[in-house]
């Protein structure tokens, strides 16, 4: 039986019946109140532990020569992001990039391109990592979860995400927030990493858990299906998107090199029902899998990087619509010069 303390609700004053004053229950036993787990399960679904995410980007953004060793990878998708754009024939006062890591970007957009860019990420020292770095355009930082973004409405030209968004639990609450943040017809632009990275590795440590343990474990974090992320564009009203893939392929010189990098980017397993360990003997026999089945003719191993590029707009009037259907003028059948037959 659980002890509840349950307040005086009714009160009588002058013979009048006064309108109850309830305060919330508050269990004794330990137990969460109806309120709270109400309030739960309204949150969106945890499938990444932030904090912990934080974190691994700040131990390895303090590791600083380690840190910039391992920039390829976020630099070269940064240069791509920059280029789509650079596609986009117009000079921004203002752009804002969520993620930003350690300046990734900034290394890439020039004064041609903005005046003015504004780095968000979550991390402080991945953010200072570089704070005597000098740009082609103005920089400021801010300290900011690019989760949960704080922009006034109606107030940003362009948005740009480079390699961050794909440790967000709530992808649709954030994308409608950068929607709101925007001014209309202006444009988001982000890059993830794509449900088919790392497949090397993920099949060998699954191998290795069931050969070892008979099991499977959560080592690699869920990612998201290219499908999809039409989808969730349009779910947070952005028009006129855009996906388009891309691969990346890293060779190392074996599978614990790559773990190594992995760490050192602070990209690191962040779900949260993940072990906190893996078994030595686990481990040797995974890295012994890849090598079997992925080793290339020079005893190298490849990894994966599958990259999508997304772009989304705010709707504005002045951009172009489809006629309505059936407002065509020429026919199909007569350009290719076929027969059509009506059904």
């Amino acid at each position: 039986m659980h002890l509840c303390r349950i307040p005086r609700a009714l009160r009588l004053a002058s013979t009048r019946l006064t309108k109850p004053q309830l305060t919330p229950r508050r269990c004794i036993s330990g137990k969460e109140t109806a309120r709270e787990y109400l309030d739960k399960a309204a949150a969106p679904f945890q499938v990444f532990d932030r904090n912990a995410k934080r974190m691994q980007r700040d131990r390895a953004a303090s590791r600083v020569a380690d840190s910039r060793e391992v920039d390829y990878l976020r630099d070269e998708v940064a240069a791509r992001v920059a280029d789509r754009l650079l596609d986009i024939k117009r000079r921004y006062h203002t752009v804002v990039e969520l993620g930003a890591g350690c300046g990734h970007l900034a290394k890439a957009v020039d004064d041609d391109m903005m005046d003015k860019l504004v780095m968000c990420e979550m991390s402080p020292h991945a953010l200072n990592r570089d704070l005597d770095a000098t740009y082609d355009v103005a920089v400021s930082r801010q300290v900011m979860n690019e989760e949960m973004p704080r922009f006034d409405d109606e107030s940003l030209d362009a948005v740009v995400s480079s390699l961050s968004m794909h440790w967000i639990n709530d992808l649709p609450g954030m994308l409608i927030q950068v929607r709101k943040a925007l001014v209309p017809d202006g444009v988001f632009i982000g890059a993830m990493l794509g449900g088919d990275s790392l497949f090397e590795l993920r099949s060998s440590l699954q191998l290795a858990d069931v050969e070892r343990d008979g099991g499977i474990a959560a080592r690699v974090s869920p990612l998201t299906d290219t499908r999809d992320v039409g989808s969730l564009l349009n779910r947070a009203g952005l028009t006129l998107s855009t996906v388009d893939l891309d691969s990346i392929v890293v060779n190392y010189p074996s599978m614990l090199h790559l773990i190594s990098d992995i760490n050192a980017m602070g990209e690191g397993n962040a779900v949260v029902q993940r072990l906190p360990y893996i078994k030595r003997d686990t481990l040797l026999a995974a890295s012994a899998i890849y090598k079997e089945l992925y080793q290339n003719e020079d005893g190298t191993v490849p990894a994966t990087f599958q990259v999508i590029y997304m772009i989304g707009w705010k709707p504005d009037p002045s951009q172009p619509k489809p006629l309505p259907r059936g407002s065509g003028e020429a026919s199909l059948g007569d350009m290719f010069d076929t027969k059509s037959q009506k059904l």
